[in-house]
């Protein structure tokens, strides 16, 4: 029996027509049929604002200089954080699951994605957390605020799954997700889970989003039991503190760059939930 999860779906599309809206139906009625709480934070539809700058701190005197990191602390512990900001901290709060979803653009999330995590992940709440000393660097990558949740991303791309593999010249898929993955939801403790990645994504046909379509079924079905991606924890004795690097002769030979932060128990992922089409779509842009 599957428990009953709280999931919170973090959406950047600005067209509900979209490939990204119809994956979004389908994962959260797959979600509801499961018993899942379920609630969606449309960013677009929201009219999110994206920028961070004097308004998202009213009690600052209008004298004082902005110090953006400084400013959230203040505000985030006097409670002065804007409506806004203060509802999505209250959701990632209440949700078991975060997901993220999103078209790759420019090799990243969308501007409004990127805007809803600086204003939302606060100074001591995602980040700034716990002791510094000599032998603790902080509640983070692995530990901290979400820790105990679960994170992952669905992701729509243009371009071909081997234009994302290990020789490919976008770059592994891996790497480019790295900096959200591991520097965005593993660093305020989140279990990040493999992300469920759609190619070609303004090529597919009906045929093609109906097998995309039962795939991430197939994944929102296993959510509380899919392993996370083995991330290294900061503090579990991988890294010197406080300069944290990894300790020598903990890597596999040969492993360099992101995967380093990769415990041997895990090697790359090899895409299980990718799927993509040569055909033309009809009804669907990414």
């Amino acid at each position: 029996m599957v428990p009953n999860m709280k999931v919170l779906i973090v959406f950047a599309h600005p067209e509900p027509r979209s490939l990204n809206g119809a994956l979004r139906d389908v994962a959260v009625e797959a979600l509801q049929a499961q018993g899942h709480d379920v609630r969606v934070s449309d960013l677009y539809a929201q009219s999110w604002k994206s920028d961070v700058d004097r308004a998202d701190f009213p009690s600052l005197p209008g004298d004082a200089r902005l110090a953006p990191a400084a400013a959230s602390k203040l505000a985030f512990e006097a409670g002065t954080l804007t409506a806004d900001v203060k509802s999505e901290i209250e959701k990632l709060l209440w949700a078991d699951m975060l997901i993220l979803q999103f078209p790759l653009w420019w090799f990243s999330m969308p501007a409004i994605l990127k805007g809803w995590v600086d204003r939302v992940f606060a100074y001591g709440f995602a980040y700034g957390v716990g002791e510094h000393s000599e032998k603790r660097w902080g509640d983070r990558y692995g530990e901290g605020t979400l820790a105990g949740k679960r994170a992952m991303l669905i992701v729509t791309a243009g371009g071909w799954q081997e234009h994302y593999s290990a020789r490919g010249i976008n770059g592994p898929i891996d790497d480019l997700l790295f900096p959200i993955n591991h520097g965005i939801l593993y660093y305020p403790g989140y279990d990040v889970l493999p992300p469920f990645v759609v190619y070609k994504s303004d090529k597919l046909d009906e045929a093609g989003f109906e097998a995309v379509a039962a795939r991430l079924r197939e994944r929102m079905s296993t959510l509380a039991t899919t392993p996370p991606i083995a991330y290294r924890r900061q503090n579990g004795g991988d890294y010197l503190i406080p300069d944290m690097q990894l300790r020598s002769g903990l890597e596999d030979p040969g492993v360099s760059g992101f995967a380093l932060h990769v415990g041997r128990s895990q090697t790359r992922h090899d895409e299980p939930d990718t799927l993509g089409s040569a055909t033309e779509a009809s009804a669907a842009v990414a």
